[in-house]
């Protein structure tokens, strides 16, 4: 057993040593999935799942359109506070981001991907301090299989100063893009407290939507995708995700049964993380959610914008306002920074 473990810690190493990425393997042409990549049987989807009645499931869409008109407005909170509460995850469309700036980031973020090696591997680090690096994996542990997925992470993005760390050949789509994800999520923040019966500028004040930070996937096309993930099971550790995706994969673990999420035209997808669940003291879910490897002969790209708050120092706890004798506090204060740290993106 020792030396399987030396042999799979050896592959691990040679492959970071790389710097290419996933993206490395398929341009070297793998034809088997490498065995640090392949996940133990139980990870994986089964045939037969989703039979039934629950194979119709859908994650809910909500439509902002005229969100500002009063009887309007109450719909789409009554939506989004049930979608809150029995999903976690949600679609959003009439969001207000054109498409043609949606398309653009897409097709950036997947020319940064699908550049030579050479021009991508300066910025390929696993110094997750720095405010922009290329990676594939978080971590790579003989322990945990890897993921089939390389990533661009672009960090604290309400600092206009770091946009210029972005690769040129995405850069002034991320730019554009992240500027109207800040309408969002201020959209987003008021909704949320209303729909929380606060006053709509109480999350903006608990500074809970505050910070940016993006991770942008590329999932290359797999040469044996039922053995692997291009995401294995977990929850956002922030406060909310918004993705932007342009092919199917995602499923959201919803009463114990797996659903397939798959894109919705022009939409966001929207979902609650851990820290949110804390501070609404569960009312709101934070949802464990994967990503699967259809078998494709295209590359799969998404958009991930974690969005939390400034403050790594500042302890959330459930707001006050929703404790009460007979719903007590069932999460302790954490501090955002010590949190985070659980999880490198």
């Amino acid at each position: 057993m020792a030396v399987v473990d030396c042999e799979l810690e050896k592959e691990l190493k040679q492959f970071d040593e790389t710097k290419a990425g996933v993206k490395g393997l398929v341009d070297a042409g793998v034809t088997k999935l490498p065995r640090m990549f392949r996940h133990p049987p139980e990870s994986l989807p089964s045939p037969n799942q989703n039979n039934g009645v629950d194979s119709n499931l859908q994650v809910p869409v909500i439509d902002l359109k005229d969100v500002d008109i009063c009887e309007r407005r109450k719909e789409i909170i009554n939506d989004l506070r049930k979608a809150a509460e029995e999903w976690g995850f949600f679609q959003i469309v009439n969001h207000g981001i054109p498409n043609a700036v949606m398309d653009k980031v897409l097709k950036g973020v997947r020319g940064f991907h699908e550049l030579p090696q050479e021009a991508k591997e300066e910025w390929y680090s696993r110094d997750f301090k720095k405010k922009v690096n290329f990676f594939s994996n978080g971590e790579l542990k003989v322990s945990t299989p890897a993921d089939w997925r390389d990533t661009l992470s672009c960090k604290v993005l309400e600092d206009e100063c770091n946009f210029e760390a972005i690769p040129e050949v995405c850069r002034e789509e991320i730019r554009e893009y992240m500027k109207y994800i800040v309408q969002v999520q201020e959209k987003l923040s008021k909704l949320f407290s209303e729909a929380l019966g606060l006053d709509s500028d109480y999350l903006e004040n608990l500074r809970c939507f505050k910070s940016r930070s993006l991770a942008c996937h590329y999932y290359p096309v797999c040469p044996e995708p039922h053995l692997t993930l291009g995401g294995t099971r977990h929850s956002d550790l922030g406060f909310l995700t918004l993705l932007l995706q342009d092919s199917g994969g995602l499923q959201i673990l919803h009463d114990n049964v797996w659903i397939d999420v798959p894109p919705v035209e022009r939409a966001l997808l929207t979902n609650l993380a851990d820290m949110l669940q804390i501070v609404t003291n569960g009312k709101f879910k934070s949802v464990e959610h994967r990503v699967l490897m259809p078998a494709t002969l295209e590359p799969r790209t998404s958009i991930a914008c974690f969005v939390g708050t400034d403050d790594l120092q500042k302890p959330y706890g459930p707001i006050k306002e929703l404790i009460s004798e007979d719903n007590p506090a069932i999460y302790k204060e954490v501090l955002f920074g010590e949190y985070m740290n659980r999880y490198k993106l």
